[in-house]
């Protein structure tokens, strides 16, 4: 089954008009995109573009043959262009399968939002998912094969990526396409990165593919260390990377503190901005769930991890940190940091950079600040990605 993207951008298109944002500013070339539309086989056409046919027709192909022309979009959604010759656009009602003079078979997918999504079969038996924006499938039922390729709008919609691989219907092979690409990511670099970091990639309009070929899937690491300044947006990355799974444990190391009002307000605002699927576990003893297995780790924070580490080892008092905090400490980081190493889960870890040429005014501030840059250089050696955070951008170490 051969698949061309006739518009990979949102309903108002990418730059919108008339919009003077810095990710409208720079989306030019490749990062320009027209309103989402795909042709499949050059048979069935899954939403409309303004000017079809000449979109069609840059990217090598004729909508002649087309057969079928579906909508996936509200009722009430963008004005669509009927170009002269084509079959007249319709829906399939949820949950009925209609079945084409091409050998293409599609069934109409129920939404948590209005619009309609499809799920394709085509001739050779290869299976395609695609979704309008802002919508995810509704009552999932648990796919016996994943699809080959799930077109999405994955930065709206990251839950809906959750979803289908929480149903099976995305596995490590699923080729899983953002589509219906908005202004509300930079394009470029940064948009290509965020995708990576879930397991999907963009590619430009007029671009054909075969489904179910051979490709490049984005690899997901299993251990990632971001680390970044106070409110830098470090913990807003880490839980960026992982809101496209289903299930995440948040580990909390800064635990709980009484009467400390402005701390629950922290707390609180971390886990509103949480999906609802998480759980939350608040504790500093972090190898025992490095050793087992189960969904993906967020943890957040080491700083505050090495806090309690110091408080269990005596490590501020200038004569037990001599006598037997230091080794104390020592072996501390050391488990952790071999459970790290040993560790099957997928790993997503936050940490303050420190130092940037502060120097604390007391023995005890400067002995935090230095072990706490050993323990994030010795958490990073273990990690096959690092990332720096600074004002909300993401740099990427390694």
């Amino acid at each position: 089954m051969e698949l061309t993207l006739l518009g990979t951008g949102a309903p108002d298109g990418l730059p919108r008009h008339g919009c003077p944002c810095a990710a409208c500013a720079t989306a030019v070339g490749d990062e320009a995109r027209a309103s989402t539309a795909v042709l499949v086989d050059s048979a069935l056409l899954l939403d409309l573009t303004p000017g079809p046919a000449f979109a069609a027709a840059r990217a090598g192909h004729s909508l002649i043959g087309v057969r079928q022309v579906l909508l996936s979009h509200p009722h009430d959604g963008p004005p669509v262009e009927y170009p002269a010759g084509l079959p007249a656009p319709g829906r399939v009602p949820d949950g009925r399968e209609l079945s084409l003079i091409s050998g293409h078979r599609v069934r109409a997918v129920a939404l948590d939002a209005p619009g309609t999504g499809y799920e394709v079969t085509g001739t050779d038996g290869d299976r395609l998912l695609y979704l309008p924006p802002n919508a995810a499938p509704a009552g999932l039922a648990d796919q016996e094969q994943p699809f080959d390729m799930v077109l999405l709008d994955v930065i709206g919609r990251p839950d809906a990526l959750a979803r289908l691989r929480a149903a099976g219907a995305v596995a490590a092979t699923t080729d899983v396409l953002a589509v219906h690409l908005d202004h509300t990511v930079p394009p470029g670099p940064e948009l290509h990165r965020r995708l990576a970091a879930v397991g999907a990639r963009a590619v430009p309009d007029g671009t054909t593919l075969a489904v179910g070929e051979y490709h490049d899937v984005p690899d997901l690491p299993r251990r990632t260390l971001v680390l970044g300044g106070a409110r830098s947006g470090k913990s807003v990355e880490a839980e960026r990377r992982l809101e496209s799974f289903p299930e995440v444990l948040y580990v909390a190391t800064g635990g709980t503190r009484d009467g400390d009002r402005e701390w629950a307000e922290r707390v609180a605002l971390h886990r509103e901005r949480r999906p609802g699927s998480w759980r939350t576990t608040e504790t500093c003893d972090l190898a025992p769930l490095l050793a087992e297995e189960g969904p993906p780790l967020l943890i957040d924070c080491l700083a505050l991890w090495l806090t309690d580490a110091m408080d269990s080892a005596g490590a501020w008092d200038d004569a037990t940190w001599a006598a037997t905090g230091e080794q104390a400490l020592r072996e501390r980081v050391a488990e952790l940091v071999a459970a790290v190493r040993a560790t099957g889960r997928t790993v997503v870890a936050v940490s303050n950079e420190v130092g940037s040429g502060v120097v604390p005014a007391t023995a005890a501030g400067r002995r935090f600040r230095d072990e706490l840059g050993r323990l994030n250089a010795a958490f990073a050696e273990e990690c096959e990605h690092v990332l720096l955070v600074v004002a909300g951008q993401a740099l990427r170490l390694r």
